[in-house]
């Protein structure tokens, strides 16, 4: 009789996502050493494996956790603050908020949304920059998710003193940050330019020429708003994705956050230098629709993500559903094609996609033997989802951050049957509130 192999955690009696988005019910998952060891039918489970834990997966779905390609962690206490207001958001409400933050705003910041990713589904997030990141990093580290961490860097604008920095000292904050968190636990650290019109020439090629060093990503908010266009061609008499093409800094380590406004040329470079793109559907709407079939048609890696939580939460499902809506009523009805934006494909920006954007392409996004094991486990057995003809179109139609049962990365349950186990989830509400309602804005 062959000798069963040890392993650390067993889930059994389970119905798993395969990497070809069928459904496969009656499995077993096998992980050990924070990868996943095999998927097999659960009745031969039994006979290979000898588990430390099994765990029972009954009326359950397990798929690869969602990545939130870009979110802003100093926002968590701007929720419901700029829905209906008039622009400029960000000049108004966002960076008077953003000016303000103290290592307590921010650690109370990065706690809620740590709780609120777990909850949700997601396991891997790309922090867009803010401030007192060391702070953040502390909190993210504890709570066991996958994410890169960066600072928001600018270096021209007229800001509050507290945000104001010269090149030298915005490019330290973030050699700071990477000294001290990059691949600490599961955290990295990117580079960031926060928008090209803040942010100088040195600047821009400076932190280009560290993520190069690095071996790390660079990051940039572009083409979200034709101002940021405008700004370009009457400055450079370039385009901006052209002018980061002139200072040679796109590569595959770049991450264009946002892309509405891409001309054909400049698609052609992202695709040309392998770039990759995300978009923030429901922070996007009210400024335009990206071109994104023609983007994928390209071969362009292209995520989703949130925006941060001022701009309608951390939910990633939100955003898939969004952005299916909006890429029908754009793209969908101009072609007479329903399935502009099959749902395989939506689900597939949420996960490999993202692994990709961390870094991690083939490593995580995918439930198969030799991954990492970054998952989350969906409550099937509802009468919103289950029983269905096809569970990829019902996880996209109907999921909800409610749904996610379980989360696990790098084999360690973060949260399990809704609770959380990695973070104080009433100590930290607590806080939460009692710091709102001394220091709510006015």
């Amino acid at each position: 009789m062959e000798k069963k192999r040890d392993c650390e955690i067993a889930i059994r009696n389970t119905a798993c996502l395969t990497q070809k988005f069928e459904v496969k019910e009656n499995m077993s998952i096998i992980i050990d050493k924070g990868r996943i060891l095999d998927i097999l039918p659960d009745k031969e489970r039994e006979k290979k494996y000898a588990a430390a834990e099994t765990v029972s997966g009954e009326g359950k779905l397990w798929m690869p956790g969602l990545v939130d390609g870009h979110m802003h962690t100093g926002q968590q206490l701007l929720k419901g603050a700029v829905l209906d207001e008039l622009p400029m958001i960000w000049t108004r409400i966002m960076l008077p908020f953003e000016s303000s933050m103290t290592a307590e705003k921010m650690r109370i910041s990065a706690s809620l949304a740590a709780l609120e990713m777990i909850k949700g589904g997601t396991t891997g997030f790309i922090e867009a920059g803010s401030y007192f990141m060391e702070e953040a990093a502390v909190v993210y580290e504890k709570a066991g998710l996958r994410g890169a961490l960066s600072y928001s860097t600018m270096d021209r604008g007229n800001f509050p003193d507290s945000i104001r920095q010269t090149t030298e000292e915005a490019l330290k904050s973030t050699d700071t940050l990477y000294e001290k968190f990059h691949k600490k636990g599961n955290l990295k650290v990117f580079y960031s330019l926060r928008a090209l019109m803040n942010c100088s020439r040195a600047l821009i090629q400076g932190a280009a020429e560290r993520a190069k060093e690095r071996e790390t990503f660079l990051q940039a908010h572009m083409n979200e708003y034709p101002a940021e266009v405008n700004y370009t061609l009457e400055n450079y008499k370039l385009r901006p994705v052209e002018y980061l093409e002139s200072l040679d800094v796109l590569g595959e380590n770049f991450i264009m956050a946002h892309g509405i406004f891409l001309s054909p040329k400049e698609q052609e470079l992202l695709a040309c230098r392998r770039a990759k793109i995300v978009h923030c559907p429901f922070s996007n709407c009210a400024k335009g629709v990206p071109e994104t079939p023609a983007l994928l048609g390209k071969g362009i890696c292209v995520g989703l993500g949130t925006d941060g939580a001022a701009h309608g939460g951390l939910s990633l499902w939100n955003e898939m559903r969004i952005f299916r809506s909006v890429m029908n009523a754009v793209w969908g009805s101009k072609y007479a094609d329903p399935a502009v934006m099959p749902a395989k494909t939506i689900l597939s920006m949420a996960t490999e996609a993202g692994a990709e954007l961390l870094g991690e392409k083939g490593e995580l996004g995918l439930l198969k033997a030799g991954c990492k094991a970054d998952m989350i486990s969906i409550l099937w057995r509802q009468p919103h989802l289950y029983p269905t003809e096809n569970p990829v179109n019902t996880l996209i139609e109907c999921t909800e951050s409610k749904d996610v049962w379980d989360s696990m990365v790098n084999g360690r349950f973060l949260m399990r049957d809704r609770k959380v186990l990695t973070l104080d989830e009433e100590e930290i509400m607590r806080e939460a509130e009692a710091f709102f309602k001394e220091n709510r804005r006015a």
